[in-house]
C-alpha cells in the first residue's frame, strides 16, 4: 500500500471479522490541486482505495500476516453518494462476509461522511504469500505491515500513545 490513505483504526476485532478506520481529508493532499481546483473533492478511486486499504488491513490482522500480499482482485457493486471533502472525516467500515477459496476474502465495506454513505460496495481482497518474494523478503513485509497497522490502531476513547 503506497499510498496510505488511512490516517486511524479505532476498532479491529478480527474474531468479529470488523474495522473501523478513517481518513482526514486535507486541502493540502496534492491531487485536490487538480481534482477539481474550484470545487475540491476526493475522487471516487480514492475513496474506493480507502475502503479497500482498510479491508486489507483486516484481512492481514486476522490471517495474523501469514499471506502478506494482499491485492484487491474486484469491487462489486460499488456505489457513491456523497462528496468527501477537505475537512471532512471518511469513517470507514469493513465486515468479513467470508472466504470464496484459499486465497480470496468477501468482505462488505463503507465509507461515511457527516453521517451519510458516500462510497459502499462489496470488496475480494487476494492473499497470497508473494511467490515473488524470497522468505526473507516475506518477512520484512510482514513486519512492515504489522508496524504499519500498530501505528495507526487507536482505538476510540484511548489516549495518545496507547491502544
Amino acid at each position: 500500500m503506497p499510498f496510505p490513505l488511512i490516517d486511524r483504526i479505532t476498532e479491529l476485532d478480527p474474531a468479529a471479522g470488523r474495522i473501523r478506520a478513517s481518513k482526514v481529508l486535507s486541502l493540502a493532499e496534492e491531487y485536490l490541486q487538480d481534482h477539481f481546483p474550484r470545487f475540491p473533492v476526493m475522487p471516487g478511486v480514492l475513496a474506493l482505495e480507502a475502503i479497500y486499504q482498510a479491508s486489507a488491513y483486516l484481512v492481514l490482522w486476522r490471517d495474523e500476516f501469514r499471506r502478506p500480499a494482499v491485492s484487491l482482485a474486484e469491487a462489486r457493486n460499488i456505489k457513491y453518494a456523497e462528496f468527501v471533502m477537505p475537512g471532512d472525516r471518511l469513517v470507514i467500515e469493513s465486515h468479513w462476509l467470508r472466504e470464496l477459496d484459499e486465497e480470496r476474502v468477501l468482505l462488505r465495506a463503507e465509507g461515511r461522511v457527516r453521517g451519510a454513505v458516500a462510497v459502499s460496495g462489496r470488496l475480494v481482497v487476494r492473499r497470497t504469500l508473494g511467490d515473488a518474494l524470497g522468505e526473507a523478503a516475506r518477512q520484512r513485509t510482514r513486519e512492515l505491515l504489522r508496524r504499519r497497522i500498530e501505528l495507526i490502531w487507536r482505538p476510540e476513547g484511548a489516549a495518545a500513545g496507547e491502544g
